[in-house]
């Protein structure tokens, strides 16, 4: 199989997809030769950003296996990029999963890596369209919204302005949930660093990509849980959420705040 051979028809391979981007900086081998340039560019403005996703990636870890140990056994990943090696179907291999994406190459990619494992499957919709997507029938099929499922968005809202209202749309997303049912984000901040986000954010803008970071701070990434009651330790640096010691922590105290995450639940008492 060449670069080329998993790519749908019409998609241009000139221009670079954060999905892809992310994969490259994991260590992956999903993703193109524009997605590897937009990450060489980004290491070279923030040499730890292979840091922040590898904590990322630790922190969707913890969070699932506490939902799992919790009772949750369904998972809606929204803006789940490609689900590589420790992704959420293999965290929790006895739940439902339905990864989600705009990226139509890293939905092609997935349903690849997802090919046989029947209690997974991934979808190309929108976040920001919340009606429209959680009315997919592949996703409907999977999931019970009648039982408490977790809804991931990790590293994904960061790429919606304020003008697309992402306290809006959550909270529709939250409307249509079953009491009991969490939120987990992870969001990029500014709130140190401020001029080495800055450029990496002028980075991606620089590259084509159709995405932009929009970094937001403490209180604006804890209003995304609106309607969500947050579960101990709250809204917190990435690697300071739930630590257990297993490849979660930086030596650089910067990359382990640079990153904010909590997991909220639907309250008994919440509408549905």
């Amino acid at each position: 199989m060449t670069d080329l051979d998993w790519v749908p028809d019409g998609i241009d391979v000139n221009v670079p997809s954060v999905a892809r981007t992310y994969d490259y900086l994991l260590g992956g081998a999903h993703n193109l030769a524009v997605d590897r340039r937009m990450g060489d560019q980004m290491l070279c403005v923030l040499p730890g950003a292979r840091d922040l996703v590898r904590l990322n990636r630790a922190f969707l870890r913890r969070a699932v296996t506490h939902l799992v140990d919790s009772g949750i056994n369904q998972f809606l990943d929204i803006g789940s990029g490609i689900p590589t090696v420790g992704n959420v179907h293999e965290i929790a291999p006895q739940a439902n999963v339905v990864y989600v994406d705009k990226d139509p190459v890293a939905v092609a990619h997935s349903r690849m890596i997802l090919a046989g494992v029947e209690r997974a499957t991934a979808v190309q919709a929108d976040l920001r369209e919340p009606e429209d997507l959680l009315s997919r029938p592949e996703i409907t099929a999977l999931l019970d919204f009648d039982r408490p499922i977790a809804v991931l968005m990790l590293l994904v809202v960061h790429f919606s302005p304020d003008s697309e209202d992402p306290v809006g749309y959550i909270g529709r997303y939250r409307d249509r949930l079953a009491p009991g049912s969490r939120l987990v984000v992870s969001h990029a901040t500014a709130d140190r660093r401020v001029d080495t986000m800055r450029e990496a954010a002028n980075t991606v803008r620089r590259s084509n990509s159709q995405d932009n970071l929009v970094y937001r701070t403490h209180a604006e990434v804890s209003a995304l849980f609106t309607g969500f009651e947050l579960e101990e330790p709250g809204v917190t640096g990435c690697a300071l959420w739930r630590p257990d010691g297993v490849g979660g922590i930086s030596d650089d105290p910067d990359d382990n705040t640079q990153v904010y995450v909590g997991v909220g639940r639907k309250p008994a008492t919440g509408s549905r």
